[in-house]
């Protein structure tokens, strides 16, 4: 009679005790899940970042050559294209021959110049004076002529038109016979030494971000770990509200979390290994999960409502 009613007691409590051990878990879970998305400093919005840098000729004229291809990666000094040279060469003989005239006539005025002193009985003193300001402003005229020469030289040199910086060109459909403007930008260079990661932080997340804190990247589609530090963080970001700064500040669209709009902090990571094979391309999209250092620093949170 005795062991009849202790068996559905032992069963009762084991449903108990296996549903408060689901329960648990579940709680657990959720708890963890909490932890990672909302608090710990994780964000699937990352970008992997490059800076551009325009390339635009200092002299107008046709192009001539080109010597780069779209997607190319060149060194800083590589010729890019060629703007028309004999054009140029033409000017720069042009004003050579004007300094020479300009050399030939200030001779020929200080020599008459010194013989005009050296007759002042014969020679007016009017005319001495005449003479002596002809020579001084031929001498002023071979400082222009030189400068023109100068400048000839330069607008010569700057139609071969190199790499400022080394890089990948981009977008590249510049071909012979077009006629650029100077100022105007032919193409452009993905600035190598300014390849990154930039993560965009909900501010709720930032209070655990310092600079100097390891951070994992995984661009998407890649399962292997590209690891870098954090760099720095954003001084500001758009204020939509009032605007004004003509985009000179981040804008980046908030992501509805509980009830409140968290506006999104860029964080830039720089990049310290990639694994091989794995190719970091500006504009694919990244997760960045930063390990914040454990020295003892606590983070003080506020309440989410």
């Amino acid at each position: 009679m005795a062991s009849s009613l202790i068996m559905p007691i032992r069963q009762s409590l084991l449903r108990t005790v296996v549903t408060l051990a689901v329960l648990f878990g579940i709680l657990a879970g959720i708890y963890a899940l909490w932890l990672r998305y909302q608090v710990a400093p994780l964000t699937r919005d990352g970008k992997v970042r490059a800076d551009l840098v325009p390339v635009a000729a200092d002299v107008s004229g046709l192009v001539t050559a080109v010597r780069a291809r779209d997607n190319q990666v060149v060194k800083q000094g590589d010729v890019l294209f060629v703007i028309d040279r004999p054009r140029y060469q033409l000017a720069l003989e042009q004003a050579e021959a004007t300094l020479a005239n300009q050399q030939t006539a200030l001779a020929q005025a200080m020599r008459e110049d010194r013989r005009n002193r050296a007759m002042p009985d014969v020679i007016a003193a009017e005319q001495i004076e005449q003479g002596s300001a002809k020579v001084d402003e031929l001498r002023a005229g071979i400082r222009q002529a030189i400068a023109a020469r100068d400048l000839a030289r330069f607008n010569l040199g700057r139609t071969v038109v190199r790499a400022p910086v080394g890089g990948t060109v981009s977008n590249m459909s510049l071909q012979p016979g077009v006629y650029l403007t100077a100022g105007k930008p032919a193409l452009a260079l993905l600035y190598s030494q300014s390849l990154r990661v930039e993560g965009y932080f909900e501010e709720t997340k930032l209070p655990a971000i310092r600079v100097g804190d390891p951070a994992s990247v995984y661009l998407m589609g890649v399962r292997d770990e590209i690891t870098g530090h954090v760099e720095s963080i954003a001084g500001g970001v758009e204020d939509r509200e009032r605007g004004g700064t003509d985009g000179q500040l981040a804008n980046v669209n908030p992501s509805f979390t509980w009830v409140r709009l968290a506006q999104r902090i860029p964080v830039r990571i720089a990049v310290d290994k990639v694994p091989p094979g794995v190719r970091l391309i500006p504009g694919q999209t990244a997760t960045v999960i930063v390990h914040p250092r454990n020295d003892g620093r606590e983070v003080h949170r506020s309440l989410p409502w």
